[in-house]
């Protein structure tokens, strides 16, 4: 199997974009399933290797570029439009676990619902979709697009978007629920 370059486009995408990231390898706690996370208080991107390395090279790439997308909407925000910066305050995890960053302090809260709505609710996202709209783009300009690659995106686009003004309605429960 074909081991990505991760630190050779890491610190491309951070010169090209003017970002000063650090990259990871061992996973924070509780991520240890995920195959990606970017911590944005440590201007951290999480690669969990060990979940990849037996992956095709396109797949492991996709992973790089969507957190390095995360980090680019949250270093960035104005290069961003109005809902994926509303939302990037909101975490909606796949259990309907939610969680709204207030500086650096989680504020946690949860939604109830079948597991198929819970989670298209998780990947309709507007961070989200940008994030692997973007990194598809970006596969396919760096490694080439393939069959297996388009499988991958449309595996992490909902079937059914969620509207954004069902998100601001979550958004004004959650706030609520935390008196923020």
């Amino acid at each position: 199997m074909v081991m990505f370059r991760y630190k050779e486009h890491f610190e491309k995408y951070c010169k090209e974009n003017g970002l000063s990231l650090s990259l990871s390898f061992a996973m924070p706690a509780g991520y240890e399933t995920a195959f990606g996370t970017f911590d944005s208080n440590s201007l951290t991107v999480f690669i969990n290797k060990n979940l990849l390395n037996d992956r095709e090279e396109f797949e492991q790439a996709f992973y790089l570029f969507h957190e390095l997308r995360h980090a680019l909407q949250y270093t960035n925000p104005q290069s961003f439009n109005n809902i994926i910066n509303e939302s990037l305050s909101y975490i909606i995890m796949y259990d309907g676990t939610c969680y709204k960053k207030v500086g650096d302090k989680y504020y946690k809260y949860k939604i109830n619902g079948d597991e198929e709505f819970l989670k298209n609710l998780y990947i309709s996202q507007p961070y989200e979709m940008d994030a692997n709209k973007y990194a598809y783009k970006k596969v396919c300009e760096v490694i080439g697009f393939s069959k297996e690659l388009e499988q991958l995106y449309h595996r992490w686009m909902p079937k059914s978007r969620v509207p954004n003004e069902t998100y601001r309605l979550i958004y004004k429960e959650i706030d609520k629920s935390i008196k923020e």
